[in-house]
């Protein structure tokens, strides 16, 4: 699906448990796989894709979650680390999160890949954006326009 999607879409790598959203542009496809071999997968993809790059969020709670509470989840933050590299993470509180892919999901598509992963709170959230165009080309064009609007008054 990756030539599909572009900027603005959503790729959700999720746990076992995250809910079946109804949102209209939400697709879940449940891989039968390892929670960080999917990631692994979809960031490798994405890096060789000529058309976007992907903005990381995860969720705020995973810091906080106990091992007497989740076995294996200090492994896991050990692991996620390493597959994530030197990429910028955003972290925000999970519900947080969630309402971003609902409103997204009114007016984007958001491919929700569930994962066999049992420990609570996950979820790595990949915004795509644009690769070939950069959100300062972006204000530089923005400002060549309203320069030009202004020469014209």
């Amino acid at each position: 699906m990756l030539p599909l999607l572009g900027h603005r879409n959503w790729i959700l790598i999720v746990d076992s448990a995250y809910p079946l959203q109804t949102s209209p542009g939400v697709q879940t496809v449940e891989t039968d796989s390892d929670e960080l071999t999917v990631v692994r997968q979809v960031l490798s993809a994405i890096g060789h894709s000529i058309h976007v790059r992907p903005i990381v969020y995860m969720d705020a709670e995973l810091p906080f979650v106990p091992e007497s509470d989740a076995p294996g989840v200090t492994e896991y933050r050990q692991k996620i680390r390493s597959v994530l590299g030197d990429r910028q993470v955003t972290v925000l509180p999970h519900e947080q999160l969630i309402h971003k892919v609902d409103e997204v999901g009114k007016t984007f598509d958001i491919l929700v890949l569930k994962t066999n992963l049992t420990i609570p709170y996950t979820s790595v959230f990949l915004q795509l954006d644009c690769k070939y165009w950069s959100a300062d080309a972006e204000a530089r064009l923005r400002k060549a326009m309203r320069r030009a609007a202004a020469a014209q008054h």
